[in-house]
């Protein structure tokens, strides 16, 4: 495409996308012309509302802030300027879900002056994606004070009600709840990513991104179908602390009209700003094995005791256990000092991160595991003490560094920071933004447990890899557990934010080493499946690896990728099921995973996504005939057959169950 040919595009785009209904509103539209966003300034009071084809999502809703001992700011405007602009960029990010990601959009910025009083200012972005929607406020300094917000006033006022799959916000134990299915007009206050089917079929997602130095957004139910955006508080009240002057993290609606399509979208990247990491030759995606499963079922311990997990001893026998099984990167949690049996509780809990726990020697585990090729992955676990933690993450970082380690698994367990400020509160959100610069700095990749919410930081830290914020795997080993839905609602709600941490790979899902009465609730072959349904570039191998030796199931394994090409949903229902394909980064092979709630069902595969005039191999695991997720669960039917772009597979998933396939191109 010539210069000037992208030009005229760009030019056309500015007039078509944004045109002036009146004197005081103003519309854009989306690349493709479905998705739009009007903003109305009605007897000085600034409003917007959304739609997408002929379809009402938002009727005009309300925007501002309230400030302390300062007036309100959402009334008494006038429109100084509009501005309007049109982009378009493909951009490669370090890893992902696919090689190259397009960011197109039409925008609109809308620059407010109050008529009397202070007569501030205030600026309102807007832009329409294909994917979706999205707006920020910048309040620019005005004023040598300093500036507290107290509430933010932006409404989402649904057009009409559907089914909200969601998680309770201000709960001691963060996001670690089973979501809930219920109406809009229903909801308590919650956390985003909120997911919604409208009754008229639209599948939508409320989020945020570029969440930094702010508060993090929950949505309060109002009346109706009206949300409210509900900013996390400090422990003194207040919701953000300024200088005088602040840009919020984007307001984000996510829009599809079918549920497949939220998980591809990329709007919450696309919103944030461009890698800072100039060599990131040391950020590589991996599988690992880890010291962790047996101390969740009750094999070991994290403190030094009889069954302690983490030895020397140990350490050596899962390097061993890497190098025989092929996997390059082990996690070794409980190494340091300060763990006991009552690590978790909420007590500013003391450890160390540079003085080793009793029978472990962290050079002479780094050593053995760099002449056996095994990377090894620290851990932090803070306790939720940071006060403790920010004093010493120079020396445990560069205590890392030392030894060659490059990856490091940081926890906060407990229901607030320092026994105080909420994990997702202003205080939290600068907390981990800072923790991840530091990683950068010792070049360290992070995994965060406990954290704040994804919002798109990997595009401009990609040594972010992943995180949780859900219940994950460990549930299944000492709770009542996640139940079979659980795994089929995740891809649709948490995981639209970004990677997660979720630990699969349990092929003992009757956990015959564990606490009596657990099992996983699934089958083994659909953990296999979430490998690819849920992605992640790093994900744990997290059974006990004495259950992969020998084991044929484990092939898959060895072979998944965690670094993709392309990425297709083939089908999808929220809660209900999910068929997703991956096409590996560094072959020509590509991936399916699919899986189901507690019901059984049969697909047939359109295989078009291969590659026409090709041959595959299909490597097949799928659940063994008659069994379900809690009955004759650990059984895998492996088969292969030959197969081409034009074939259709069959696909039987038990109750509980999956599939998962490898498609190997052969001619």
């Amino acid at each position: 495409m010539s210069k000037s040919f992208f030009q005229i595009i760009v030019f056309s785009l500015l007039i078509i996308s944004c045109s002036k209904k009146s004197n005081n509103t103003y519309e854009i539209t989306s690349p493709n012309g479905k998705n739009k966003i009007a903003f109305i300034l009605k007897n000085g009071i600034p409003l917007y509302s959304v739609s997408h084809s002929d379809k009402i999502i938002l009727t005009p809703s309300s925007l501002g802030f309230v400030f302390k001992n300062k007036d309100s700011l959402n009334t008494n405007f006038e429109i100084i300027n509009v501005n309007k602009e049109a982009f378009d960029e493909t951009w490669k990010p370090i890893w992902g879900e696919t090689q190259f990601i397009r960011n197109n959009y039409t925008q609109i910025s809308i620059n407010l002056k109050e008529k009397s009083h202070a007569k501030r200012d205030l600026k309102i972005q807007f832009r329409a994606f294909d994917d979706g929607i999205a707006f920020r406020y910048i309040y620019p300094q005005q004023g040598k004070d300093s500036l507290i917000i107290m509430d933010e006033l932006t409404t989402f006022n649904l057009q009409e009600d559907g089914y909200a799959w969601w998680i309770p916000a201000y709960k001691g134990n963060r996001y670690e709840y089973l979501t809930t299915k219920s109406l809009v007009s229903t909801l308590d206050t919650v956390h985003t990513p909120l997911t919604i089917k409208s009754n008229s079929g639209l599948s939508l997602s409320f989020h945020e991104a570029n969440l930094k130095d702010f508060a993090s957004m929950t949505l309060a139910h109002q009346k109706g179908t009206s949300l409210k955006c509900d900013l996390v508080p400090w422990a003194d009240g207040d919701k953000v602390k300024t200088n005088g002057s602040f840009t919020t993290p984007w307001r984000t609606i996510q829009i599809a009209d079918v549920p497949s399509d939220l998980i591809t979208s990329n709007l919450i990247l696309n919103l944030n700003d461009p890698n800072v990491i100039e060599d990131t030759s040391w950020i590589k995606p991996h599988k690992y094995l880890g010291i962790w499963w047996g101390m969740h079922i009750g094999k070991y311990s994290f403190w030094e005791s009889p069954i302690q997990g983490a030895t020397t001893k140990h350490a050596k026998e899962y390097i061993d256990y890497c190098k025989k099984l092929g996997i390059d990167h082990l996690l070794i949690e409980g190494w340091n000092k300060g763990w006991t049996p009552a690590w978790y509780e909420n007590a500013m809990h003391m450890f160390s991160f540079t003085e080793e726990a009793n029978n472990f020697n962290l050079k002479e585990v780094t050593d053995y595991a760099k002449a056996n090729g095994v990377s090894i992955i620290g851990y932090h676990e803070t306790g939720s003490n940071i006060i403790n933690y920010l004093k010493q993450i120079d020396a445990g970082m560069k205590l890392y560094q030392k030894n060659g380690i490059h990856d490091v698994k940081i926890g906060q367990v407990g229901s607030r920071l320092n026994m105080k400020e909420w994990h997702h509160g202003q205080f939290g959100v600068n907390y981990y933004r800072q923790v991840l610069k530091t990683a950068a700095k010792y070049k360290l990749t992070v995994n965060f447990h406990e954290p704040i919410k994804d919002t798109g930081e990997r595009r401009t830290y990609p040594n972010m890899m992943a995180r949780e914020g859900a219940r994950g795997q460990e549930y299944n080993a000492w709770s009542e557990g996640n139940p079979p839905n659980h795994t089929a609602i995740l891809p649709f709600t948490r995981m639209l934010a970004g990677p997660m941490d979720f630990t699969p790979g349990i092929l003992d899902v009757e956990i015959k080493q564990g606490y009596e009465g657990k099992d996983v609730h699934t089958t083994a072959a659909k953990q296999l499946a979430l490998y690819v349904v849920y992605f992640s570039p790093i994900q744990m191998l997290a059974d006990l690896p004495e259950n992969y030796d020998e084991n044929p199931a484990f092939k898959f394994l060895q072979d998944v990728p965690v670094d993709w090409n392309d990425t297709k949903v083939l089908n999808a229902e929220i809660g209900e099921y999910i068929t997703t394909v991956r096409k590996d980064k560094n072959s020509d092979d590509w991936y399916l995973g699919s899986l189901t709630n507690e019901k059984g069902r049969t697909f047939e595969i359109d295989l078009s996504f291969l590659d026409n005039n090709a041959t595959y191999e299909a490597q097949i695991y799928q659940d063994f005939k008659g069994i379900t997720w809690n009955k004759g669960a650990n059984k895998i039917t492996i088969s292969t057959k030959k197969v081409l772009a034009t074939d259709k597979l069959q696909l039987n998933l038990a109750p509980g169950g999956g599939t998962a396939v490898r498609f190997k191109k052969i001619e």
